[in-house]
């Protein structure tokens, strides 16, 4: 099922991340290359999980990771070197296996690019798994 992402991503259940574009991050005509936005989704995935109390570190040492399986950015306006942004995060589904987030990527009041991200739980070995119950809760949209 396809959701409009720019309505998903709204309420208690987002958190916002902030940043400044770094010169590192841009091409010769100070324009923020386009991988950097799936890094900044990740940054901003783990300040989520440090704001609703997921402890990534302490799952990776019990066998469990969440791996991008799927992402796609569409970007609306470019942001630039020295910019301060705004990556707004959402968990649109939340199954037993996967978690699907949604971004927004805002500069003041401007949209620069939305996106998606597909994760699956696995375990050590590979293979998929279940969330433990109190990990999904913290993932769940309220």
């Amino acid at each position: 099922m396809k959701h409009k992402k720019s309505d998903a991503i709204h309420g208690a259940n987002t958190v916002k991340y902030d940043i400044r574009v770094r010169y590192a991050e841009t091409d010769q005509m100070r324009v923020a290359h386009h991988a950097n936005y799936f890094i900044w989704f990740e940054a901003a995935r783990s300040e989520f999980c440090k704001v609703r109390g997921i402890d990534y570190t302490a799952m990776e040492k019990e066998g469990m990771f969440l791996p991008v399986v799927e992402c796609q950015c569409r970007f609306r306006q470019s942001a630039r070197y020295d910019d301060e942004i705004t990556i707004s995060i959402h968990p649109v589904e939340v199954t037993r296996r996967t978690l699907r987030m949604a971004y927004l990527v805002h500069r003041g009041d401007t949209l620069l690019a939305e996106g998606e991200t597909l994760q699956v739980l696995i375990g050590s070995d590979g293979k998929s798994r279940s969330l433990p119950k109190d990990i999904e809760e913290r993932f769940r949209l309220k």
